[in-house]
This record gives structure tokens, sequence and C-alpha cells, in this order.
């Protein structure tokens, strides 16, 4: 049996599935990007809501019409397999909490989510995309594009008009291929149609996300039309916000595991962790859905919220995936599991990392890492270390480098930076501690591999990995504005634990760094 709004009663039993008539459901939103992380976090905050509206004491006390405009037309940039597998289940797919008992035995709990309406593909559909985002019934546009997908320089936030992606989209406005050229021609429409207001809300892990986005859509803006950038400039916000659960690929396995728990086969179920946060800037220029229901946080301001999520738990996650996969330790449960990984990471939480972050009303950071910890060691979720490690040049820069200054500026521990930086180009070599090759997969793969050539890292050599250490920091477009902190006294350690990890291996290099 497919899974399919037909065969929902026919389902297993335990599987939570909403309760609404989705047949009610017209488009309020558009989400570019979307792929598992959307899935397993914006879906179902946005199905709570739903729900919560469509409860009898609910609609006892306001119109129908306040849930049923707030319907989901999903976007894939690139590939089709999200389109393809869920087009036939009318935009339903399961959600897969898993997590391990007392005992570490595995379980896991589905949930059918339907918020989902409709489901585009960029390239097939271009014009289509841009009329959704023209429509005036659209009142946000939402993005899980990854930071790659923002065609920005990340070490200063400048949209990358040399992109060829961006070149594309000023010469091809009929046909954008990236996030920032469909904003800007579906907003040209809207401003012609309509002129209505429109809410853009990144949910990327990037540092003041909605300021970045704003930035790159007037920048790209002003190149095409400036009484354009002005309108958008008046008529529509860009709420910065913070969204953090763990979501690991969907391998074939699981969507068998999932599909005989479902009683059913659902082609692309996505999987993640219970936890789940979102806190979000209260800044929409159109209304929005009460995300609250399912969980989410509305601020005044997100940045401390940004700030604490992507140097604890993505700075932690980053760190997990090099050092774990020059070792062969292939997910991050397996990793953290590593005494002198565990160490490793608590140590750089405690003194490198919490020594930078401001105060959150109701975060005791203690708690906070040691919840982290916990939720690295969930043994149901295998996710990846090799996917985390992906796209590097792009991460590192708001995951290692904001807070490499601010310990520098504070005269403050940096060692464990310094090892975890040493461990991405130690990672950068292409091979684990047993030789098993693997492929880096970064958009700066090419110009990465030219530094690798220019100062090559051999096992033994000491000049060779200060001199690899030294090319790699010179990166302009990774480490441009954070020139002042990579002083040569941090760039030579950075070579000597490269030089550590090349000949003593990751395991006995962190508990001489850590002693």
């Amino acid at each position: 049996m497919k899974l399919h709004p037909d065969n929902l009663s026919r389902l297993a039993v335990g599987v939570r599935c909403f309760q609404y008539d989705r047949t009610k459901l017209k488009s309020g939103i558009v989400h570019l990007g979307i792929g598992a992380f959307m899935r397993a976090h914006l879906g179902p905050i946005h199905d709570a809501f739903i729900e919560s509206q469509t409860s009898p004491a609910a609609l006892s006390e306001r119109d129908e019409g306040h849930w049923t405009k707030w319907g989901i037309v999903g976007v894939s940039l690139r590939q089709t397999d999200t389109r393809d597998a869920l087009t036939p289940q009318e935009g339903l797919y399961t959600l897969g909490i898993r997590d391990a008992d007392q005992d570490g035995k595995p379980r896991q709990v589905l949930q059918v989510i339907g918020c989902v309406r409709q489901i585009l593909v960029a390239p097939d559909s271009s014009q289509a995309v841009l009329d959704q985002i023209a429509h005036p019934d659209i009142k946000i546009v939402s993005l899980t594009i990854t930071e790659k997908g923002y065609c920005h320089t990340p070490a200063d936030g400048t949209l990358h008009f040399a992109h060829p992606d961006i070149q594309h989209d000023l010469a091809h406005p009929e046909s954008p291929r990236t996030a920032i050229g469909f904003i800007v021609y579906g907003l040209a429409a809207r401003k012609r149609q309509s002129g209505s207001p429109l809410t853009l809300m990144s949910l990327d892990n990037l540092p003041s996300n909605g300021h970045l986005l704003k930035s790159l859509v007037l920048a790209f803006a002003r190149k095409y039309d400036s009484d354009l950038a002005h309108w958008i400039e008046q008529r529509c916000t860009f709420p910065c916000s913070m969204v953090d659960r763990i979501v690991p690929r969907t391998p074939q396995a699981d969507i068998n595991k999932i599909a005989g728990a479902l009683n059913a086969l659902d082609n692309w179920p996505v999987i993640a962790e219970p936890f789940i946060d979102w806190v979000i800037e209260d800044e929409f220029a159109a209304g929005r859905p009460d995300w609250a229901a399912g969980g989410a946080r509305f601020v005044k301001n997100a940045t401390p919220w940004e700030t604490l999520k992507l140097r604890m738990v993505n700075g932690a996650h980053s760190g997990i995936a090099y050092l774990g996969s020059v070792a062969g330790w292939s997910t991050v449960d397996i990793a953290i599991k590593q005494p002198e990984l565990r160490a490793c990471i608590e140590a750089l939480l405690r003194d490198e990392v919490e020594p930078t972050l401001s105060s959150l009303s109701g975060i005791n950071l203690a708690s906070y890492r040691d919840s982290l910890l916990a939720r690295f060691a969930n043994p149901a979720l295998a996710h990846r270390t090799q996917q985390i490690a992906m796209d590097g040049s792009q991460k590192i820069p708001q995951r290692w480098l904001g807070t490499l200054t601010d310990q520098s500026n504070m005269k403050g521990e940096t060692k464990l930076l310094s090892l975890c930086l040493a461990g991405w180009l130690r990672y950068l070599q292409g091979y684990d501690e047993a030789g098993n090759r693997y492929e880096i997969s970064d958009p700066l793969a090419d110009d990465l591999k030219k530094k690798l050539v220019v100062a090559p890292a051999l096992d033994g050599d000491r000049q060779s990995c200060q001199a690899r250490a030294r090319a790699l920091c010179q990166v302009e477009t990774v480490f441009g504005q954070y020139g002042a902190v990579l002083t040569d006294d941090l760039i030579e350690l950075v070579g000597h634990h490269l030089y550590l990890l090349n000949t003593i291996g990751v395991s006995k290099t962190i508990r001489h760094v850590l002693t």
C-alpha cells in the first residue's frame, strides 16, 4: 500500500496523523529548498499550528479561513527527487522521530505531515515558481537552501556576482537558477501585479540570516532595477531566525524500515531527533501563522540565539565531523562515544565557545552543553560525519572563526579551535587514517585542491604541514575578514596539530592537546 490521502485510515496503529481537512488548504507559503531539514522542522511545527486551529474550541472562536490560507508550496531548486517521490502521495510524507530508551535500544515514533500542497522543480517550472512568489495569496517565502545556496562570499557576506549562476540569472530573468534570482524576479512581478507586501524568511545556519538574505536580495535587485530595490526595502521584511534539529539523510534501508512500521510505502520519509527549537523575530509584512502552537518562540532579536546555535551545536558538529571522518568514525554517535573526542568537544564548548556567548533568559550553558552531548550520542540517528563535513568552506566562518575572533580579543584559549581547523585541513587531504579515500564535496573544492598542490603535507614532514596551514589560512573567500586573528603563532599551532594528526592520528593528537 502506498502512502496517500485515500489510505490514511489503514495506517498502522500508533502512527500519528493530522486530523484537519487538507483539501481546504490554499497556498500561503512558498518554501525554497524543500529538503529533509525543512520537512523535519517547519513541516511538523506548521502542522501543529493547523491542528491547533482546527480543534472544535478553536473553530468556535474564529473563522475557518484563518488556517485554510496557510498551505505550503515546496520548491526544489535543483533536483527532481522530492517532487517525484511526494507528488504521487499528494505531498504527504512521514516524519520518524528517533531516540533510544534507557537501555540504549533505538525507538521510533511516526507522524504523517499534511501541510505541503504542491511541489515544484525550479528548472522544470521556472515561470510557475515566479508566479507563486508573485501571487497575492502568498504571504511568506521561506528558505532552507544550505549555506552555499546563497551564492555569497562567506568571509564578508557579499553577493558573489562572479558566480556563474548569479551571472546566468542577471542575463536570464525568465529562467533563474538561484534562490536570489527567483526571489528578485518574483518580487518584480509581485510589484507590477499587486504591490502586496511579503515576508522573506531564511531558516539556514547563517549568522543574522535575515539580514544576510536582505542584503543579497537588494544587491541583486539594484543591478536589475533600482526602483524594485527601493520597493523591496519598503514593502518586504526579512526576519532573522534560529532553527535547531538534527536531521540525517534517509537511506534506502530506513525507507524500507519505515514502510514496515507505517504499513505503507512512503517514497521519501525524513528522520529527526526528538529535540526541536525555533526562535524567530516577529517581523512579518503580511501576517503569519501562530507557530508558537508547535513550540516556536517569537522574539524581538534572534541574534543571541543564532550565535548560541551556530557556535555550540554547529561548531561542535563540524569539529566532530572532520576529526571523526579522518579517524574513520562514520557517524556522530560512534565518534562522540570515543573518550578522547568527547573530552575534546566538551572542553571546546566549555572553555572556548561558552565564554564568547551572551546570557540568555532560561538558558544555563552548562546544562545546554550536557544536553547537546546527549543529543550527539543518540544512536538511533546514525548521522554521518561525512554529511556534516560537506561544504566546509561555507560553514567554517560562522561556526568557528567568530568564536576564534572573540577569544583572541579576550586573550582567551584557542588550542581546540586550532585543532578543529587542523582537522579540517587534514580532512582535505582526501583520505582517512586507514588510507580510505573519499571525495571532498565543497563549492571551493578546486581552489582548495590547488592550495594543497602548492603546499603538500607529507607524513612526518613538519615544514610541509606548516606550509599547508599557512596556504589554506590565506584562502580569502574563507578567512578574508578574519585575517587579524590568524597570527603567525596561531597558524604555526594549526600546522603543528596537522603534523600530529598526520603522524600519530586523531586519538593520540587529542590526548596530547588536552594534556
